[in-house]
């Protein structure tokens, strides 16, 4: 089958923003609330409390995304919502007020493109919200709305807020907060449809599905791509979904997933014993033990074997996000398991993607600590930030980094070394993930080039016919390669 994926994908490095928590506007607009009641901003966050982030603070904030070498946004939901996440949808026409409205938007889509910035949004089609309006109109009228049938009602009453009684409806995990669509009703799944049409029409370049897994209509998924690269073939679909997502990486349906496949046994190898298992013990988020670097080369195989490469180029690749602790604090603040992780998320095929405020060093345990303000710059690491940014730039500069084929070169101990290979560019790149410096002689008769410039990193080397000496101090990496 000729599997086609949008070929800007391949070349992104993804910045995750949390509306709510980025960034509030500087400049006096017309507001939406005369006296918002926001929680401060640099206090820790609660399930429900409000920051204040707006789109039109995103926009101020570009040319900061922009120099970090950020190319494509994904936001976390942004439509009218009575949460702060917004994965509660009361309106899907309707960007949140809070958030500046759809005029934000539309001034955050010019403002991004004109800098080559892309906007994919979250598509929450799986459930709605109690507020939603056609759920709504059944909590107020009972048997006799005309909208019965786009949800899954099972008895009356219906219980939407007294937890005491049954709720009589099914909701997602059993949320009575967020009640499922019926898509086997045509009904349903040609809103949804034109949801998604509408909004590509109006200028984003891709959707992010939120639990599509839960879909359970036979075709829906195939139909949402048909529709999607229908008003735009370069659109970009991606899903949620945690695990072996061969089911969905077919061609027909999604262009990629959130690879947390790469996430749990890069931490694994790169935090080893510092991984605060707590903080990764989750339904979806299988943690690992410490990974050797030959069980960590394993895992990596096996995960290029799982899918064609088409779609391995259009992987959303990261190390945490909104539905994760924030990898600073799974591994217990150790700076260098971060950037080594760091290291390997920006050399990996596939698109990486890095959760706002990471690349300054903020922590966060699970949600809803996970979610903190975007830090004032007094409180920003620079020396994270200034790695974050010369490993994007070294991803942007090396095309072998982000299209290249990927081969193992060495995995002993805690060494693990491979290549990234496209045509006659070849890339090293070295983990050392051991408390002990390592010196390991690496057998490169595979490739035609001896990569001997350094663009990343504390090394010695010496090539001596095929084989590489390295020199690696304790917890360290580097980038090599022979000039562009």
């Amino acid at each position: 089958m000729n599997i086609q994926t949008p070929d800007w994908v391949k070349h992104a490095v993804f910045y995750q923003i949390f509306p709510d928590r980025f960034a509030k506007s500087e400049t006096s607009r017309h507001q939406f609330l005369m006296m918002p009641n926001w929680e401060e901003w640099d206090a820790h966050p609660t399930p429900q409390g409000y920051k204040g982030g707006d789109l039109w603070g995103v926009v101020e904030k570009l040319d900061y995304i922009k120099d970090l070498g950020i190319n494509a946004i994904y936001f976390t939901p942004i439509f009218q919502s009575a949460c702060n996440h917004r994965y509660h949808t009361h309106d899907y026409y309707l960007v949140d007020p809070i958030l500046g409205g759809n005029k934000a938007l539309e001034a955050l889509l010019d403002a991004a493109h004109q800098r080559d910035i892309k906007i994919v949004l979250d598509g929450v089609f799986n459930h709605a919200s109690r507020g939603f309006f056609f759920f709504n109109d059944i909590l107020e009228n009972g048997p006799y709305s005309p909208w019965l049938n786009w949800f899954k009602i099972e008895d009356w009453p219906l219980s939407a807020y007294d937890g005491s009684k049954p709720a009589n409806y099914v909701s997602w995990a059993g949320n009575r907060a967020l009640p499922e669509f019926n898509h086997d009703n045509p009904e349903v799944r040609e809103y949804i449809m034109r949801v998604a049409e509408y909004w590509l029409e109006f200028g984003i370049d891709g959707w992010r599905l939120d639990v599509p897994f839960e879909v359970k209509t036979p075709g829906f998924w195939q139909e949402f791509r048909q529709r999607v690269k229908a008003v735009n073939p370069e659109a970009y679909i991606v899903g949620e979904v945690w695990i072996d997502s061969r089911p969905w990486l077919d061609g027909t349906q999604f262009d990629g997933v959130m690879n947390y496949l790469f996430t749990a046994p890069t931490l694994a190898f790169t935090g080893g014993e510092r991984v605060r298992m707590e903080l990764v013990e989750g339904p979806s988020y299988s943690p690992y033990p410490p990974l050797s670097a030959s069980e960590y080369a394993s895992k990596i195989q096996e995960l290029l074997n799982l899918y064609p490469w088409e779609i391995q180029l259009t992987q959303l690749n990261l190390l945490d996000s909104h539905d994760t602790a924030r990898v600073l604090s799974i591994v217990d603040g150790d700076k260098a398991s971060v950037e080594l992780s760091t290291l390997l998320l920006l050399t990996y095929p596939g698109a990486p993607s890095i959760y706002y405020g990471d690349e300054v060093g903020l922590p966060g345990e699970l949600d809803p600590d996970s979610r903190r303000a975007f830090p004032f710059q007094q409180h920003w690491d620079e020396h994270t930030l200034n790695y974050h940014k010369q490993l994007i730039a070294i991803r942007h500069q090396y095309p072998a980094l982000r299209t290249g084929g990927y081969q193992t070169l060495f995995a002993e101990g805690l060494v693990y070394v491979f290549a990234r290979i496209l045509d006659d560019q070849e890339v090293i790149v070295a983990v050392n993930s051991d408390n002990e410096s390592a010196k390991i002689t690496v057998q490169a008769g595979s490739l035609k080039s001896r990569p001997e410039k350094v663009l990343y990193g504390d090394v010695k080397l010496s090539w001596e016919g095929e084989n590489l000496t390295l020199n690696l101090p304790q917890r360290s990496g580097c980038i090599l390669a022979v000039n562009p």
